[in-house]
């Protein structure tokens, strides 16, 4: 095909995730070129040219228009050809496995390995519920694979758990809760009979203020984000899954994220080396260090190759930098080339693909593809699978995934006792609290208590729908218009008219397919009104009236919100008329007004923070099946705020500069947008508050406790016998070379609190690195201190955090100097500051 430009899928074309979707039409043909021809063909174009986030371009740029996609060759390095697993470090045992298991297949059965199915059976005509399947081999007893959504726990299924989402986990800071959380749902995936796991989510990190996913990862910080996401890695591997870390790479906006109506290509996320290691490589090269058996290829396209087609991303980055030894997933209906696609190092394709499969194995017989590719291939499917031990009495893919909930079924409760403390602590944690004045909370049986707003109460629905689709209850849009905008912005559609609220419940989560559905869930409304019930508090209500009547009264009055977000499109904005109006209505008429969202993302507060009358004010984010229960707790005292925010809250728009909104096409990249990320290189967030000088709100790490603190005694000690070398020089295992992760320093300061009840305090530790930001986030412990005494945390601080990208050695830099340190409670908030000399 001319210039291997795919067919333009037209509105509606995406392939959504579940089982009984409408297929998505395939939008490219296979292209078999010679290896010669392959530079092209692989990436799909580049980086377009642009000078800043959008391109900048006029009218008059529209006679320039490209519309051929030749322009772009080129400009994404290519890297060929794709790197083998080797088997390295834990993995050697199962890479053998592996290795004799591929030898006895045919290409056939090699291609099935790479090539995702819709199975049929019986009078539904799915096999099962599961995201995605690849088909068994029985001669091998290979009983196949289930790939299943998502990162927050099992999805569109009955009988399980509703975990907090991603940014929950982020704004808790607690790495062994991240871990608990994560045992518990791979505990459940397990029953479930779910093989991969897709998550955690490290992409998006959260660039765009304004990002429709940016909930389901964990922060935007590369730190904070990698640290929870090994953690989580780690946990549900823990239980025999595996994990799909996603989405790499540069996958930091929903609108234009797939090719859309009107010809027009994916959004190219343009990246360069520095800013692509010390950002958005980094939670990756974390969730790999951690043993991740699987990597999601993202929908966008990077520095204009598409990134499931990105030899550069995928065979440069990930399988030869980074080390990673399993296999390269691409996300539900990612593939626009075939040949160029295996060559550029992606090994499976999912939900299927008309391009792979049997033109897979013609591909390999008239010698496009080597067949020493397609063995890698399946051989990092199956180290994977044996990595994690799948081979040994786990239970059969897709077993307590029905394919129509409606239907009778086999029931497997995949719900466990022991999840229900980690449930109930991982909400409480995620809850920020930003402002309390005049003892506002904790709560002390109020004789009156009023409740507005929309995100009190339970859905009106939370029900299976069979007719498939972009369905309410599969897609977390209960609460928000049954879905409706979801439904639109998977379809393709960018509106900046899509919903800003969820006004039809409150949120347990965002929208899309890292939504969650529990089998049982608790609302604030519903645990309130048995907390007034215990202590015979009356209660007034009204969860409609934009201006309601408020009780005079009332002892207090709760505002419950929610900023909602969901995978398909871009929020339109950070704050909203409506809610804000509702806000400032009620503190017109309450003097003890405490407001509580459920965020999932930035939400500005700037139109009422400051009025007399809001005396508190509570981040609920999104809690997952224990919301209500966990608000409460926070509310009456039962529990002590720890949260702190995993990002910056501005005062304005205008202080988020060109990181607010998507890239959009524009003048002569109409028909291939660029979102240009070189323009801020690393300073996303506190990076760049802190290099403009802009005060926000509220600075990224903050959060308030019922109790105080007070941080001393900063030691700061080099590793005397670590190499500080400017490069390391350590042989390519898991992660990258192996002492990048040796430790070079080590930081110590007392916590003491000061307060009259126990609390958890999150120490923070930023340092800065000559030549780099200010401050940059490199080391956070929570610990449990009770009143009146006080706790010591500890940070190390290896090669890598202390180095820089240098992109003419290609390699981490430690370099000579010296290194600010800071220790407090968050990233401006930092009363110990010392230096470390290397």
């Amino acid at each position: 095909m001319s210039g291997n430009k795919a067919p333009e899928p037209q509105r509606g074309a995406l392939r959504q995730r579940f089982h009984n979707f409408n297929r998505k039409r395939i939008i490219a043909a296979l292209v078999i070129l010679p290896l010669l021809g392959l530079l092209g063909l692989i990436a799909l174009r580049n980086r377009g040219g642009g000078s800043s986030s959008h391109s900048q371009n006029g009218p008059d740029d529209m006679q320039d228009l490209i519309t051929n996609d030749t322009f772009f060759y080129g400009q994404s390095e290519p890297v060929y050809p794709s790197p083998p697993t080797k088997g390295t470090g834990t993995w050697a045992d199962a890479y053998d496995k592996a290795v004799k298991f591929v030898s006895q297949l045919t290409i056939d059965e090699k291609a099935s390995l790479a090539s995702g199915v819709t199975s049929s059976t019986g009078t539904t005509g799915t096999l099962n519920g599961c995201s995605g399947n690849i088909a068994a081999i029985d001669r091998m007893n290979f009983t196949g694979l289930c790939l299943t959504d998502a990162g927050q726990g099992v999805r569109a299924t009955d009988f399980v758990s509703g975990f907090p989402s991603g940014i929950h986990v982020g704004a808790s800071w607690n790495k062994d809760l991240a871990r608990s959380r994560a045992e518990s749902m791979g505990l459940e995936f397990r029953v479930k009979g779910a093989n991969i796991a897709l998550g955690p989510v490290v992409g998006p990190l959260g660039r765009v203020v304004r990002g429709g996913r940016n909930w389901e990862g964990f922060s935007v910080d590369p730190y904070l984000c990698g640290a929870l996401a090994a953690q989580t890695v780690e946990g549900i591997q823990s239980q025999g899954v595996i994990t799909s870390t996603k989405h790499f790479i540069g996958n930091e906006q929903e609108s234009y994220r797939n090719p859309t109506q009107g010809n027009v290509e994916s959004i190219s996320a343009n990246i360069d080396d520095k800013t692509m290691h010390e950002l958005y490589l980094w939670p990756f090269q974390d969730a790999v260090h951690a043993g991740t058996g699987n990597v999601m290829c993202s929908y966008n396209r990077v520095n204009n190759s598409y990134g499931c087609a990105n030899s550069k991303t995928q065979n440069g980055l990930l399988k030869t930098e980074l080390g990673f030894q399993g296999a390269v997933t691409s996300d539900w209906g990612a593939l626009h080339a075939g040949v160029a696609t295996s060559l550029a190092g992606m090994d499976m394709v999912m939900p299927n693909s008309d391009l792979w499969g049997d033109e897979l194995v013609k591909a390999v017989k008239n010698g496009s593809i080597p067949e020493a590719r397609l063995d890698d291939m399946a051989t990092r499917i199956i180290a994977s699978w044996y990595q994690m031990k799948q081979d040994q009495r786990f239970p059969k893919p897709g077993v307590g995934i029905a394919p129509d909930l409606t239907v009778p079924h086999q029931i497997v409760d995949a719900r466990n006792m022991s999840s229900r403390k980690v449930l109930l602590d991982g909400a409480i944690e995620g809850h920020v609290l930003l402002k309390n004045i005049n003892n506002a909370l904790p709560l002390d049986k109020p004789r009156m208590l009023s409740i507005f707003g929309y995100s009190a109460r339970s859905p009106d629905q939370w029900n299976y729908e069979s007719n498939g689709g972009v369905a309410p209850w599969t897609f977390g849009g209960e609460s928000a218009y049954l879905g409706r905008d979801t439904r639109a912005g998977f379809d393709g559609v960018v509106d900046p008219n899509f919903t800003q609220i969820a006004p039809n419940g409150t949120l347990f989560s965002g929208g899309g397919s890292g939504s969650v559905t529990p089998a049982s869930v608790s609302a604030p409304y519903d645990a309130l009104v048995q907390r007034a019930y215990d202590d015979g508090t009356a209660l007034m209500w009204d969860f409609f009236s934009p201006d309601p009547e408020v009780v005079s009264t009332s002892d207090a009055c709760l505002v419950i919100v929610n900023a909602f977000a969901s995978e398909g499109f871009d929020r339109p904005g950070i704050r909203d008329d409506f809610t804000d109006g509702l806000i400032r209505h009620v503190a017109d008429r309450c003097s003890n007004t405490i407001v509580i969202f459920h965020n999932a993302g930035v939400r500005l507060v700037d139109q009422w923070i400051d009025h007399e009358n809001v005396t508190a004010l509570m981040f609920a984010h999104l809690p997952g099946e224990a919301s209500g229960r966990a608000l409460v707790s926070l509310l009456y005292g039962e529990s002590n705020p720890s949260g702190k925010l995993p990002y910056t809250v501005a005062k304005n728009e205008s202080d988020y500069a060109h990181l607010l909104g998507p890239g959009l096409p524009e003048g002569r990249f109409a028909k291939f947008p660029q979102s240009n990320f070189s323009v801020e290189g690393v300073y996303i967030d506190y990076r760049h508050f802190d290099a403009r000088n802009i005060t926000p709100r509220y600075e990224f790490g903050f959060g308030l406790s019922y109790t105080t603190f007070n941080f001393s005694n900063l030691v700061v000690a080099k590793n005397q016998i670590a190499n500080t070398d400017m490069f390391p020089t350590g042989a390519i295992l898991e992660g990258g070379q192996a002492d990048l992760w040796d430790v070079v320093a080590s930081v110590t300061a007392t916590v003491a609190n000061t307060g009259a009840v126990g609390g958890a305090e999150v120490a923070q530790l930023y340092v800065g690195i000559p030549g780099g930001p200010a401050r940059q986030l490199r080391g956070f412990e929570k610990a449990f201190v009770n009143a009146s005494t006080e706790a010591t945390v500890r940070f190390e601080l290896t090669r890598r955090d202390l180095s820089v990208w240098d992109v003419m050695a290609q390699k981490w830099a430690l370099q000579q100097g010296d290194y600010d340190v800071f220790v407090g409670s968050s990233s401006r908030q930092l009363p110990l500051q010392g230096v470390l000399s290397i």
